[in-house]
C-alpha cells in the first residue's frame, strides 16, 4: 500500500492563475476571479504579489528570512518546475530537473539551498538538495522504491522527507549537513508508513505516521532526528504535525482544529478558530508566531490566520492589510522571523456575472479547491 502524502500543499498546482505580475498599489482589476500568491509584511502592512515562470500556475509552499520564496511553477512550455525567488519574492528562476519533465520545490533556508523532488526519465521521483541560491541540482537518492519526495531543509543542509521503500512501504528519512547520507526514521506504529514533513536546526522533524487501523499520529523527534515520539494531542489518533521552531515549538492539526506545542513539543494547545469548525496551523516562526488557515462563521469561508508570540491570539490575515478590492486572503503557508507571510488569495471578478460556461467551471473548481484543502497534508493521509 503506497500512501501519497502531498507534503506542504502541493494540491494547489492544479489551480490555474491569472493576472500574476509584481503588486503594490493602486488597485489590481481581475476580469476574472483567480488565485493570486503574496508576501505580506504584518509589521509594515506592506504586501508584494509574486511573478511566474511564462506559465499558466503559481505554486509556492516555502520561504525563508530573507523572503526568498520557493514553490513549483508552469513554463511557458507547459511543463512544472521548481522556482526560487530573490529576496522579498523579487524575481523568479527555473530550478529545472533531474532528468524528467516536472520538479517541485518544498523547502528553503537561509542560505537559499532549496529541497524538493523531481520527475525521472526513468520513472518515479527523486528527492533533491541545492546549493546556496538554489545552485546545482544534487539527487539524494531512495531507499529502493518509485516515490520520493523531499519536504523541508534546515540552515546546515539537513532535509526531511520520505522515501517508497522496496516492500512499497513510504518511511520517513533525514540526511546529514548539506544532504549528506539518507538515515531512516522507521515507522513507530504498525501501519508501515511515515514522512518527515519539517526540521529545525536542532535536527528534531515533526510529521506523522499510520496505524494500520487507518489512523495518524503525529510525531516529533530527539536533535537530528533521534527517537520518535508521538505529541499528545487531544486526538492522537487523526493528528499531523506541520512545523517546528527552533525552541522545539510544533504546530499542525489534531482532529479538526490547530494546535501549538510548548518546546520540545511538550504541552499542546488549541489555537481555535475565526468562528468556523475547522481550522490548521502550517508554520511557526522562532517568536512562536503561527500561520495557517481556520474557516469563518458567517460567510462561510476559509480565511487565513496570523497569531501572536507562542501562539497567542489568531488574527484574521484580511484585517491586518489593504488589499486591493475583491481579493480574500485564504491560505498562510509560511512566515519568518521578519514577520513576512506567504499567503494565497482569492481574487473575486470585480467585472460582473461571467459566461454561463466560465461560471460553471469556476464552481466546479472552487468544490475542488475545497476538497483539497481541507486536507492539506491532511491529504498527506489520502491513500493511493
Amino acid at each position: 500500500m503506497i500512501i501519497n502524502y502531498c507534503l506542504k500543499v502541493r494540491s494547489f498546482f492544479l489551480i490555474v492563475v491569472f493576472g500574476i505580475g509584481f503588486g503594490s498599489y493602486p488597485p489590481i482589476a481581475f476580469a476574472q476571479s483567480a488565485y493570486v500568491y503574496f508576501i505580506v509584511d504584518i509589521n509594515s502592512k506592506d504586501w508584494i504579489q509574486l511573478g511566474n515562470l511564462g506559465g499558466s500556475f503559481i505554486y509556492p509552499v516555502d520561504m525563508n528570512d530573507s523572503g526568498q520564496v520557493v514553490g513549483r511553477a508552469g513554463t511557458a512550455t507547459g511543463e512544472g518546475h521548481a522556482f526560487i525567488t530573490g529576496p522579498n519574492g523579487a524575481g523568479m528562476i527555473d530550478l529545472g530537473t533531474l532528468g524528467g519533465t516536472s520538479s517541485w520545490a518544498e523547502g528553503i533556508n537561509d542560505a537559499g539551498q532549496v529541497a524538493g523532488f523531481s520527475s525521472m526519465t526513468t520513472g518515479g521521483t527523486h528527492p533533491f538538495i541545492t546549493g546556496p541560491n538554489g545552485i546545482g541540482m544534487t539527487d539524494l537518492g531512495t531507499f529502493g522504491g518509485m516515490h520520493n519526495e523531499a519536504a523541508d531543509i534546515n540552515n546546515v543542509g539537513q532535509v526531511v522527507g520520505f522515501s517508497e521503500t522496496i516492500s512499497g512501504e513510504n518511511h520517513a528519512f533525514i540526511t546529514g549537513p548539506n544532504g549528506i547520507g539518507m538515515r531512516d526514521l522507521g515507522t513507530p506504529h504498525d501501519g508501515g508508513n511515515s514522512g518527515g514533513h519539517a526540521i529545525n536546526d536542532a535536527g528534531q522533524v515533526v510529521g506523522h505516521s499510520y496505524a494500520a487501523n487507518g489512523d495518524y499520529y503525529a510525531f516529533i523527534t530527539g536533535p537530528n532526528g533521534i527517537g520518535v515520539t508521538d505529541l499528545d494531542t487531544w486526538d492522537r489518533t487523526h493528528s499531523i504535525a506541520e512545523g517546528i521552531n527552533d525552541a522545539g515549538q510544533v504546530v499542525g492539526v489534531s482532529g479538526e482544529r490547530a494546535f501549538i506545542t510548548g518546546p520540545n513539543g511538550v504541552g499542546v494547545t488549541e489555537l481555535g478558530t475565526l468562528g468556523g469548525y475547522w481550522s490548521t496551523a502550517y508554520d511557526i516562526n522562532d517568536s512562536g508566531q503561527v500561520v495557517g488557515y481556520s474557516y469563518t462563521d458567517s460567510p462561510f469561508r476559509q480565511h487565513a490566520f496570523v497569531t501572536g508570540p507562542d501562539g497567542e491570539g489568531m488574527i484574521d490575515l484580511n484585517l491586518l492589510v489593504d488589499l486591493p478590492d475583491g481579493i480574500t486572503l485564504e491560505h498562510a503557508f509560511a512566515i519568518n522571523d521578519k514577520g513576512q507571510v506567504l499567503v494565497h488569495g482569492f481574487a473575486r471578478a470585480i467585472n460582473p456575472i461571467p459566461e454561463p460556461e466560465t461560471y460553471a467551471m469556476l464552481l466546479a473548481g472552487l468544490g475542488l479547491v475545497g476538497l483539497m484543502v481541507r486536507g492539506k497534508k491532511m491529504n498527506a493521509g489520502a491513500f493511493s
